[in-house]
């Protein structure tokens, strides 16, 4: 039987990404609460760093299932994404937000004493800073084998779940799943979606729904728009 979490794994980053909200990553004296991913997908999405293919510096997004993809934003922040698909695809869910639920002062030593708890690993650069995550060193690792400095597990029950049900009901099951709204409104979607942040283009626009977030959660990063994005 196929492991549920690399079968999850193996769908489509716009597939398995809401159902990476929840569950952690753990390593370098650090646990993170994932609670916000924007998912890209090479062969049909401008917006993903392996549209146009491999390079040296994006190959190991065309990696197998489950391996950490790392690439450094504005030359200082090291940003983490979740590799899915099956090997050569181009796919996965980029980290956006996160709790750190252990390690907390080790997350504040990397981030600076004045960085209060919700904010240590609030937006991709952020997220990487907390996890300590080194370009070059930890791009390419495994993070479900424990052979890597990292490993990601689904939030609890999620397995059970994806064996009985498989990826695409579970997550449409996610999907649809709500919270009590405000006082005097009707319910709220319970992962939350929408255009992803700061991405030009069509891929920047409600074309591309493909960022997700728990509703509510004060780590997830603010949205921002591209002032190129087309809907």
């Amino acid at each position: 039987m196929t492991d549920p979490t690399l079968a999850l794994l193996s769908e489509p980053a716009p597939v398995s990404a809401p159902a990476l909200l929840g569950a952690t990553i753990a390593g370098k004296g650090v646990v993170l609460r994932i609670t916000e991913v924007e998912a890209y997908f090479g062969p049909t999405d401008p917006g993903s760093h392996g549209h146009r293919g491999p390079t040296p510096r994006n190959r190991h997004l065309f990696g197998p299932p489950g391996t950490l993809y790392a690439y450094r934003s504005y030359g200082i922040h090291t940003c983490v994404n979740v590799v899915s698909a099956p090997a050569g695809t181009s796919s996965g869910s980029l980290l956006r937000g996160a709790e750190v639920v252990a390690g907390i002062e080790t997350a504040r030593g990397r981030r600076g004493p004045a960085v209060s708890d919700v904010a240590l690993a609030r937006g991709p650069g952020n997220l990487g800073g907390a996890l300590g995550a080194v370009l070059g060193e930890d791009d390419g690792t495994a993070l479900l084998d424990g052979s890597g400095p990292y490993v990601l597990t689904l939030a609890p029950g999620l397995e059970a779940r994806l064996a009985s049900d498989g990826p695409t009901r579970v997550v449409e099951e996610l999907l649809s799943e709500t919270l009590p709204g405000p006082a005097g409104t009707g319910p709220v979607p319970r992962i939350a979606r929408g255009p992803r942040t700061g991405v030009g283009g069509i891929a920047g626009g409600a074309r591309f729904p493909w960022r997700f977030w728990l509703t509510g959660d004060p780590t997830v990063s603010t949205y921002r728009r591209h002032k190129g994005a087309v809907d």
